[in-house]
């Protein structure tokens, strides 16, 4: 394999040209790739190349219309990202709700060892995630406003400030080492099972660390599968070797997730934004059909179906 070598803006714009994308205005295209970065638009060209092996565009495939899936993938990524951080705001005040009205609100209470799973298989994990906790109540605990005024006030921080410096990955982590008891208190809350809230965290997390860093978030595959659910049976979702083609490690799983986990005005709102872009893009593809980029979705065709389920 050849080493990259780093290509001016000028030589990026003659890849793309040799590769067959239709270039009208030269100055546009070299702003546009100078402001967004040659890497990730290329990251969409999987779309309208003829094959895997040759690697050319599809003829006329314009670059305006690579550059409407670099930013239908932008729009998407925002409202997915808007809708995450409202649930990742929900289970933290859940969580911290319930382990203090059980355990109490000074650290040395709530984060006692006798408080979480009493599986012996977990007490590295415990140890390890409390110790993890405790240093970012030191590190932070003088940088931020609600922090520093219960140090200063109080001389602790309660659980329900202390989930606001805690990254969403470190609560997913914090709820598998609850008792079953509070993890069911807070899986009733959301009506869904403890052992499948369990199973959404981890995915969640890694959706919402993925939009907080821009990544391509459109054909994302989780390496966690969810498992079969009541909404891949009503929506006729096709099955190939008696398994599920969608909705299993797609953007779609995540989909069928946040309808169990955000309010019924969230999710509907939600799914008419994701639509809205969807109908935006369809208008300017011209050389691929939307049904491409919806399998790479893993949506369903029928996908706005889940809002009334």
């Amino acid at each position: 394999m050849r080493p990259k070598v780093f290509k001016t803006i000028d030589e990026q714009v003659n890849i793309l040209k040799q590769k067959g994308l239709v270039i009208n205005d030269e100055d546009y295209v070299k702003n546009v790739l100078l402001r967004e970065n040659y890497f990730f638009i290329n990251g969409f060209r999987h779309l309208f190349i003829k094959s895997p092996i040759e690697k050319t565009f599809i003829p006329n495939t314009d670059f305006r219309e690579l550059y409407a899936m670099f930013n239908f993938d932008r729009q998407l990524r925002n409202i997915i990202f808007k809708n995450l951080l409202i649930f990742e705001n929900n289970i933290k005040s859940i969580v911290a709700y319930v382990l203090s009205k059980h355990y109490g609100i000074i650290e040395k209470d709530y984060l006692s060892m006798k408080n979480f799973s009493q599986d012996p298989k977990k007490v590295k994990q415990i140890n390890d995630l409390l110790k993890k906790m405790k240093r970012q109540i030191r590190i932070n605990g003088g940088q931020h406003s609600a922090t520093m005024h219960y140090m200063d006030n109080y001389g602790f921080v309660p659980l329900w400030i202390v989930v606001k410096i805690l990254s969403f990955g470190i609560v997913s982590e914090f709820y598998s080492i609850l008792k079953n008891e509070d993890k069911q208190e807070i899986a009733e809350v959301f009506k869904i099972q403890p052992e499948l809230l369990e199973d959404y965290l981890p995915i969640l997390a890694n959706y919402r660390n993925l939009c907080a860093h821009e990544d391509i978030c459109y054909a994302h595959r989780t390496q966690k599968r969810i498992l079969p659910t009541v909404y891949h049976s009503k929506l006729c979702i096709p099955k190939m070797n008696d398994e599920y083609i969608y909705g299993l490690n797609d953007l779609f799983a995540l989909v069928i997730i946040l309808k169990q986990v955000l309010s019924e005005e969230k999710f509907t709102g939600m799914m008419n934004e994701l639509n809205y872009e969807i109908e935006v893009l369809k208008g300017k593809l011209k050389v691929i059909d939307i049904s491409k980029v919806l399998d790479q979705m893993g949506f369903p065709l029928n996908y706005l179906e889940i809002v009334r389920m």
